[in-house]
């Protein structure tokens, strides 16, 4: 039996790979055209929403979000979430509408065909290089100007499997505070049973996530910024308890 397993666990991961790689070919025209200027990033977003669902359709993913509150249109936002699987991305883009820029590691642009849109869509980082992590917080700043959101796992890496979560890093507040944008703290219930970073692992069902109510920062100074990193981990770590008591 275990031997079935490993079997249908290798061809699902295969399969996936074919599902990342399929919608970026068909409509790579369009996804060439979406990022000839950065103005045009809103119509890059729609068709990256696109790619997304038909990923998670095609993965046998069956998303429930829950809102405590509901983002407004044309208003920037710090989305953060927990990180545990390699679907995280795509249910980031199929649960939030607002237009935001991912802030993520540098190492995925490295990825074939996906790692040439990304590096150019997306905020990359070098955890490694505080020259690197200086200059997120520029890119970051120019892309909140335009109107646009941005996206972080506070968290920085993956945790290893039996971690539920890890501490956050402070920059994802500590920009938030800088142009006084509302934290949006995004619960991610099942990603890591669906789909994690083990190659022998992974099944169809179901993807939870909450949106929480949003984390004000108006008023706030860079000082306050270790206290809403606290505040956020423990909404979204007292709800990833919450996820596994159902």
């Amino acid at each position: 039996m275990i031997v079935f397993k490993y079997i249908f666990w290798f061809l699902y991961r295969i399969w996936f790979y074919i599902l990342v790689a399929l919608p970026i070919i068909i409509m790579f025209p369009l996804l060439i055209l979406s990022i000839l200027k950065e103005s045009w990033y809103p119509f890059f977003f729609k068709l990256a929403r696109i790619w997304a669902r038909f990923i998670l359709i095609g993965m046998g993913f069956k998303t429930k979000t829950i809102k405590e509150q509901y983002p407004e249109k044309d208003k920037s936002y710090m989305f953060i979430a927990n990180h545990t699987s390699m679907a995280d991305i795509m249910l980031m883009l199929v649960t939030v509408k607002n237009p935001f820029v991912f802030v993520g590691k540098a190492e995925l642009a490295k990825i074939p065909l996906f790692g040439f849109f990304y590096k150019r869509t997306c905020i990359l980082v070098d955890r490694n290089s505080p020259k690197s992590r200086q200059a997120v917080f520029l890119r970051a700043q120019k892309r909140l100007k335009q109107g646009l959101s941005v996206c972080i796992f506070p968290e920085g890496l993956v945790p290893e499997e039996h971690i539920l979560l890890t501490d956050f890093k402070d920059g994802a507040f500590r920009l938030a505070i800088n142009h006084q944008i509302p934290i949006v703290p995004i619960t991610f219930g099942d990603n890591k049973e669906r789909f994690s970073y083990t190659f022998f692992s992974g099944s169809p069902g179901k993807m939870r996530v909450k949106i929480h109510k949003f984390i004000k920062t108006e008023g706030l100074t860079k000082e306050d910024a270790k206290n809403i990193n606290e505040q956020s981990r423990t909404v979204i770590y007292n709800q990833l308890l919450a996820f596994g008591s159902k």
